[in-house]
């Protein structure tokens, strides 16, 4: 069966994308988000996941207002990104695990998740800058696939929901009749918001709180309702719903922290990354 070797979490901020191609990794600016990194490519180095599970949102690349999945999971064969008007560079083609899609797809639909099935399907910078960040050479790597959360538009689903989807993306991924090796990410956050009266909101105590969460009391998030989270977060610091998902399939039981950073702010958002070991 295939094993899942732990989970990373990042931001996924446009501008991150820019910084890269523009090498202004040690900038002033930019260098303590991106010292964050080298201790987790270490790791991967280590474990050398063969998979990549991403949770993440779209922002109207894939999905617009008018057609909003709840959840939505890539089935296809290889995923591209296009130009989203950040001016970020469009990267090769990302390929997919079609064989671990279509195992995700008929576990969550048996235990009555409703999934949008997508053979076809754009990622964004919400998934390709992560995937970026983690292995920065030129091709991705690993095989990856897509699951997108709504966050975006209301009525977004609960905490809870999200982190049982994970908790099924977990048991799915371990009955997979496979020997691959499977990292789980998530992407997002953390606190911010940029638009109404709050723009420019952070709120570094609640990060950190949630940020530590993540090692041995992962539903403590689950306790508040969207709208609290939106109060306590941000508008879109509700991406937190990603790392939700992804801490939800690494089990319940505490799990080692194998290298964090926290650091704000980057283009109005406070910025946090880890790397958890299963």
């Amino acid at each position: 069966m295939a094993h899942i070797v732990g989970g990373l979490a990042a931001s996924h901020i446009p501008a991150i994308g820019s910084a890269i191609a523009k090498g202004l990794q040690q900038d002033p600016y930019w260098k303590p988000f991106f010292d964050g990194f080298p201790p987790i490519r270490d790791w991967l180095a280590q474990v050398q996941p063969d998979v990549a599970v991403v949770f993440y949102n779209d922002h109207g690349l894939n999905f617009f207002l008018d057609k909003m999945p709840t959840f939505a999971i890539g089935a296809a064969t290889e995923y591209r990104n296009a130009d989203e008007g950040w001016g970020i560079p469009t990267l090769p083609p990302i390929q997919g695990c079609v064989d671990l899609s279509w195992h995700l797809i008929d576990h969550l639909i048996e235990r009555e998740f409703d999934i949008v099935t997508c053979q076809e399907m754009l990622v964004d910078h919400a998934c390709t800058i992560p995937l970026k960040l983690f292995w920065p050479q030129e091709r991705c790597p690993v095989r990856i696939v897509p699951v997108n959360l709504n966050t975006v538009q209301f009525p977004l689903p609960s905490a809870k929901r999200c982190y049982a989807l994970g908790q099924a993306v977990g048991e799915a991924v371990r009955t997979w009749d496979s020997d691959a090796k499977v990292v789980i990410i998530g992407t997002g956050g953390l606190s911010h918001q940029l638009d109404g009266q709050r723009a420019g909101f952070i709120n570094k105590a609640f990060d950190l709180q949630f940020m530590d969460s993540m090692n041995a009391d992962p539903e403590w998030a689950t306790q508040y309702s969207i709208h609290e989270l939106v109060e306590k977060t941000g508008t879109q610091g509700v991406e937190l719903l990603n790392w939700l998902a992804m801490r939800g399939a690494l089990g319940g039981a505490a799990v080692q922290t194998v290298h964090r950073n926290y650091h704000i702010p980057i283009s109005n958002t406070a910025t946090g990354v880890m790397a958890l070991a299963a």
